[in-house]
């Protein structure tokens, strides 16, 4: 199963890889990480999407806990965040099938962002599933490079991991 946890770190160097480390000693792989500095510039929070089961979960949040940098770790409950990714697509496109790819990005709400010659380069921000969707639609005309975001997430409501 997918976890999502929310971790707010003191804004230092080596956190990232106190953290990573952590999680790497344990077998434990990383699907998503993401990093970026909060409301206050001495904080930032970490977004990781892991795949594991109950208990290994609940032993990464009790040692993410216990790291001297880590102010706060919350798992974030499915149907209770939102939570989104950005990607970039370069697309082969020639002449006789750009308007097709360009059809399909007008559909899907991604933007364009570089047409050259023989690609065009699409910019996607939604779900992971989303994504997949877009690439799956554009595959067939050749996928050239694809770069991805790792995701961001937030609780929806009122609720705050602060």
């Amino acid at each position: 199963m997918k976890y999502t946890l929310s971790v707010l770190v003191e804004n230092q160097a080596g956190v990232l890889s106190k953290i990573s480390g952590l999680f790497s000693r344990r077998g434990f792989n990383i699907d998503s990480l993401a990093v970026g500095v909060t409301s206050d510039p001495t904080v930032s929070r970490i977004t990781i999407v892991a795949n594991g089961d109950e208990y290994v979960v609940e032993q990464l949040e009790k040692q993410l806990n216990k790291l001297i940098p880590v102010i706060k770790v919350k798992r974030l409950i499915d149907g209770e965040f939102i939570s989104r990714e950005l990607c970039l697509i370069k697309v082969h496109s020639p002449a006789a099938k750009r308007f097709e790819i360009i059809k399909i990005a007008e559909l899907m709400g991604a933007k364009i962002v570089d047409v050259a010659a023989n690609t065009i380069t699409l910019e996607y921000c939604d779900t992971t599933e989303q994504i997949a969707t877009l690439t799956d639609l554009v595959r067939p005309y050749g996928i050239r490079e694809i770069v991805r975001t790792g995701t961001v997430a937030i609780d929806k409501g009122k609720s705050t991991v602060s």
